[in-house]
């Protein structure tokens, strides 16, 4: 069963016990290299990777959208509250001023649309009106 509480509250927190549990921490740092069969190199940084996750979390978030309950409301509502939590620590606090943190305020506030466009489309289909004639 999915919880009413957000998940992208999850990354917001990763992000933060890493900014200020370990300063200077370099989210461009190069986590792994995979080679492809093109013969190209994959690199992936610390930031790439935690945007991965974060989407990873984005995923499940919508498919709690779909979902027709009383605690439905609070869930968008608290998404809402995250993402402007997050938008005020982005503005506010310099360890958050970077691109890996402005990547996460994207999947939230697409996590705040989708979860209400999704909402509104699954009442629409729960209630249909016939056209007048």
């Amino acid at each position: 069963m999915l919880t009413p509480i957000p998940l992208l509250i999850v990354p917001l927190a990763i992000f933060n016990i890493v900014v200020f549990l370990m300063p200077g921490t370099d989210w461009y740092t190069h986590l792994a290299s995979i080679g492809m069969m093109s013969g190209a190199q994959w690199t992936i940084n610390w930031g790439e990777a935690f945007v991965a996750l974060s989407l990873f979390f984005l995923f499940f978030e919508i498919v709690k959208a779909t979902r027709i309950t009383s605690r439905s409301i609070i869930d968008h509502m608290l998404s809402m509250l995250v993402f402007v939590a997050g938008m005020a620590e982005f503005l506010l606090v310099p360890q958050a001023g970077n691109s890996v943190f402005a990547l996460l305020l994207c999947v939230m506030l697409l996590d705040v649309v989708a979860g209400f466009s999704v909402s509104v489309r699954v009442a629409q289909r729960d209630f249909a009106i016939e056209p007048r004639e």
